[in-house]
């Protein structure tokens, strides 16, 4: 007993004096605290998955000062030696107290061989209460799908919204601060650096290259590091634009790189599973059916996309769209590339049954753009919302039921 207090204390320690709240993660979860079901935070490097943990660690302390509490970081040396689903399993029951319901958490869990294996053993214990996250979207969906299916959930994190933006960095919402949120992105750290091109595109550069390194190329043993990095670089310099792994193999040849198209699928697929960048599959909005080819590929971090390829005013519609996009997958929406005969629906959005269709302009100055953005929209035949989202700043009445939003205010909602 006297070592299980022991351990609690160190863990009240070690965890940071000030935790910013993400309460739009944590109330996902509070519902299932205390249920033999295991919690799992999923996403990109740096975006605040550890300090999830920390916020769950304090609430379950306020509401239970004598928590038993196990926590386990993969990125400390200090937990080296769990290298495989018998380490962590072993590590477990000699830290357990059987007088109580533990509280087990685990760090960066795809670095242990085969996590799911002892998860699976771990949840029939009936006095652990389990929470890890990672940093592998397919390692942790095919593993835990396949051995606890039914038995966790999965809560993916991302970057900060806009409004947390603002909230972490203490500044109010304006133009000023939605022109840094583009240029920076949202990764949390920030709040600790000069919002400066020099300091801030630096840093993002370094995690760039521990998710590159770190979670594609030593995970899958790639050889061709330098065609990694120029696809990146394609994708920066492509946001929000529609192609195949077939035109992009055809663009690399071009610039004599040769890769066949088949291994710039396997590519892609390491860069989405290291949430990276997120894939939009096109979707026939008459047939109801999602096409095999031609995608579109948006930055998980809008500041990491920068820092690779530079923030260019030519770019700014790709940025805003990039930005629609991320706040979607935040409010928890499916995001879908429509197809409506020949002509494209930037984003058709699904949450709960429910359909909202929206598009991206940079503008609605030019006639032109009023006709295509409008007049797509209107051929949509159903009655669900329709929305279209401009860097400019509007307020009047609705386009013939089509709403027109600011990106500021869309992004404040």
């Amino acid at each position: 007993m006297l070592k299980v207090i022991i351990t609690i204390i160190e863990i009240v320690l070690s965890l940071p004096p000030y935790i910013h709240k993400r309460t739009h993660y944590t109330n996902r979860v509070l519902p299932f605290v205390g249920q033999q079901i295991l919690k799992v935070f999923t996403g990109q490097r740096r975006v605040g998955k550890s300090y999830l943990l920390y916020q769950l660690i304090n609430i379950i302390k306020e509401r239970d000062a004598n928590a038993a509490i196990i926590y386990i970081n993969k990125e400390d040396l200090a937990f080296s030696s769990l290298k495989n689903a018998k380490d962590l399993y072993e590590y477990v029951l000699k830290e357990k107290d059987e007088t109580k319901i533990n509280y087990l958490f685990i760090d960066e869990i795809q670095d242990i061989q085969d996590f799911h294996l002892a998860l699976r053993s771990l949840l029939l214990l009936p006095y652990l209460d389990i929470y890890c996250t990672g940093s592998n979207a397919h390692m942790l969906s095919g593993d835990l799908a396949g051995t606890l299916s039914g038995r966790y959930i999965e809560i993916v994190v991302y970057s900060l919204s806009y409004p947390e933006f603002t909230a972490f960095h203490q500044l109010n919402s304006n133009h000023v601060s939605l022109n840094k949120y583009l240029k920076y992105g949202g990764l949390p750290y920030l709040i600790h650096l000069p919002l400066e091109d020099e300091i801030v595109f630096e840093y993002l550069k370094n995690i760039y290259t521990t998710i590159v390194y770190r979670d594609i190329i030593n995970r899958y043993g790639l050889r061709n590091v330098a065609f990694l990095e120029q696809l990146v670089l394609f994708l920066a310099s492509q946001t929000g634009s529609l192609f195949s792994s077939k035109k992009i193999s055809d663009f690399l040849k071009s610039q004599q790189i040769k890769i066949a198209p088949n291994q710039v699928q396997a590519y892609m697929a390491y860069l989405t599973s290291a949430f990276l960048v997120h894939q939009v599959k096109r979707y026939d909005i008459v047939g109801k059916r999602i096409f095999e080819i031609g995608e579109k590929y948006y930055f998980e971090n809008l500041g990491i996309r920068n820092a690779l390829w530079g923030y260019r005013v030519e770019d700014r519609g790709k940025m805003i769209e990039n930005a629609v996009y991320n706040h979607l997958l935040y409010q928890g929406y499916k995001v879908k590339v429509g197809i409506l005969g020949d002509m494209e629906i930037d984003f058709v959005a699904e949450r709960q049954g429910e359909i909202k269709y929206i598009q991206v302009a940079l503008s609605l100055s030019e006639e032109k753009t009023l006709e295509r953005e409008f007049g797509n929209l209107k051929k949509i035949k159903d009655n669900y919302p329709k929305l279209v989202v401009t860097l400019d700043e509007y307020s009047g009445n609705t386009h013939e039921g089509i709403i027109t939003k600011s990106l500021l205010q869309f992004l404040t909602e």
